[in-house]
């Protein structure tokens, strides 16, 4: 064996349940029952000594339940791998063991001392492991009243099975270490895969409708020129305000789908400059009054895609709600970073007329898939009438 074999710690999932069946788990804690109501039957049925004097019954149950402390404390140590707080927890066991020698209790102090042999083996660096596990061996022999040939062969066979345990829980800890690994390549493949896909998608979307939309804005922009260099009068005004009407629609188009291109390849600006630009343009020529704004609260942090993309199209609709039933309308938006979600509030002031219920805006994206859009990740949408305006509320996981 090498120095680093002596000195190295079993693994941490070697030293946890982790990995272990139901099965197995409830197998372990039907063993650690019966040993221990074995250990305390023992005990108090194996009594040395003159009389059964209450100073010695009071010293084997304090010896008892000290032990079994001490043990879980030797058990949290060795799972956080710190040698010196184990080494006395284990001493101390053997101290304990002692005691009970000492009070009449004999065969208390052997189950002590097996057990130290066997979890030091079990749980400590093979360098620490190996001397407590002969002191107490050691110990064993000195105390048990068999033959030597008896003890001799129960002391090796308690060595044996603290190594076979050791190995157990190694061999244990190598399976959960590759099925962890294993976990780990399977989701990073899967995002990979997916990230092809976006990429995919993003090249189809950019190949046919952005390519679309452009050359429609650029069709657009010459029919306007025509447009204008005809002569003045009501048909033309009419047919010039329809054509940019149409030539800011295929722009804010064209820019949502640069955004959905920016989604789709992991690349969106940050959701509250996102806001911002959204509240200016929304602001500019389009029925909202002056006086909009984005406010941010709580600590800002990088969203999920999912949750940022939520927040973008709830904003974009409700601006959208807006300018179409409460033009003239101040728009307020609130974005609030929770300690696990992200929270939205568009709520507007009320304009010089209004719908009684919002309908379906112009990109066909109306209350009822902002809703459900909201519930697919979790999350919550509420939408109605205020004390002045209309409020839209979304709360999504991020």
């Amino acid at each position: 064996m090498t120095l680093e074999t002596w000195l190295s710690w079993p693994s941490r999932e070697a030293l946890s349940r982790e990995g272990l069946t139901r099965a197995r788990r409830n197998l372990a804690r039907g063993i650690r029952g019966v040993v221990f109501g074995g250990l305390l039957w023992s005990t108090f049925s194996n009594k040395e000594g003159p009389g059964n004097w209450a100073w010695a019954w009071a010293a084997g149950v304090a010896l008892v339940l000290g032990s079994v402390l001490l043990a879980r404390v030797f058990f949290r140590f060795t799972l956080e791998h710190r040698l010196r707080p184990s080494l006395a927890a284990l001493l101390l066991v053997m101290g304990a063991a002692a005691g009970a020698r000492a009070a009449g209790w004999p065969v208390l102090a052997l189950v002590l001392l097996c057990g130290c042999a066997v979890t030091a083996l079990e749980r400590l660096p093979l360098g620490a492991a190996v001397p407590c596990t002969v002191v107490a061996l050691a110990a064993y022999c000195l105390v048990n009243n068999d033959n030597w040939l008896t003890t001799a062969v129960t002391a090796a066979g308690l060595g044996l099975a603290g190594y076979v345990l050791r190995l157990d829980a190694e061999a244990r800890g190598n399976a959960q270490r590759l099925l962890a690994q294993e976990r780990a390549a399977r989701s990073a493949e899967a995002r990979s895969a997916a990230l092809g896909e976006r990429a995919r998608i993003a090249r189809e979307i950019h190949d046919v409708l952005a390519h679309s939309l452009s050359a429609q804005l650029v069709h657009l922009e010459a029919a306007r020129l025509l447009i204008e260099r005809e002569p003045p009068g009501e048909f033309r005004e009419k047919i010039l305000e329809r054509v940019v009407a149409a030539r800011g629609m295929a722009r804010e188009g064209l820019a949502e789908t640069r955004q959905a291109l920016s989604a789709l390849r992991g690349e969106m600006t940050p959701v509250e400059d996102f806001l911002q630009t959204l509240i200016e343009g929304s602001g500019a020529g389009t029925g909202l009054a002056p006086g909009a704004g984005v406010q941010v609260e709580g600590e800002r942090r990088p969203l999920p895609a999912e949750a940022s993309q939520a927040v973008r199209r709830v904003a974009q609709e409700a601006l959208t709600n807006v300018r179409k039933h409460a033009p003239g309308a101040v728009v307020a938006v609130r974005l609030e970073y929770l300690a696990d979600e992200v929270a939205l509030e568009v709520r507007d002031s009320g304009g010089r007329k209004r719908a009684g219920e919002l309908a379906v805006s112009g990109s066909g994206y109306g209350l009822l898939g902002m809703r459900e859009r909201a519930e697919l990740l979790g999350g919550t949408l509420e939408a109605g009438p205020d004390e002045e305006g209309f409020v839209v509320r979304l709360r999504v996981p991020a």
